[in-house]
């Protein structure tokens, strides 16, 4: 598996990663949108429906200045190729679309994630949701290895 920082070292409005892993796009697929498996890697989920339009929370404890709930509503869902969703944290004023787009290749999927529409003035949180999205990185990496 390689995770690969793709964001530009100018880039102040979006995230991109890039995973290469060993599995078939149905298995990563299925850790992106499967409730029981995205408290694994990411964060519990609350009402999640695999529905364009429906909205659900992620939620985990309360951190200060966070009370640990992000909103979230599918924007965009096409079975086993692509993921995009609104990622909306109240508390620090974050507004953005993370999406996940799926590419077949020989020795599994080609992962790409992006985390777009941050602020100039969010540059804290967007440290922050760069070193988040590295961590919970290799928490799916580590969660593939472990499942059927």
């Amino acid at each position: 598996m390689n995770l690969i920082d793709k964001t530009a070292p100018s880039q102040t409005d979006s995230i991109s990663f890039e995973f290469d892993l060993h599995h078939a796009p149905a298995k990563v697929w299925r850790a992106l949108t499967d409730p029981e498996l995205l408290v694994e890697w990411l964060l519990p989920s609350i009402d999640l429906k695999l529905e364009t339009g429906a909205a659900f929370k992620l939620k985990t404890q309360p951190y200060p200045g966070w009370d640990g709930t992000v909103n979230c509503r599918f924007v965009e869902i096409e079975a086993l190729r692509k993921l995009s969703y609104t990622w909306v944290v109240g508390d620090m004023e974050i507004d953005t679309v993370v999406t996940f787009t799926l590419t077949p290749t020989a020795s599994g999927t080609r992962l790409s994630l992006v985390q777009s529409g941050f602020k100039p003035e969010q540059k804290q949180n967007f440290g922050g949701a760069r070193y988040g999205w590295k961590m919970m990185g290799g928490k799916l990496v580590d969660l593939l290895a472990r499942i059927a």
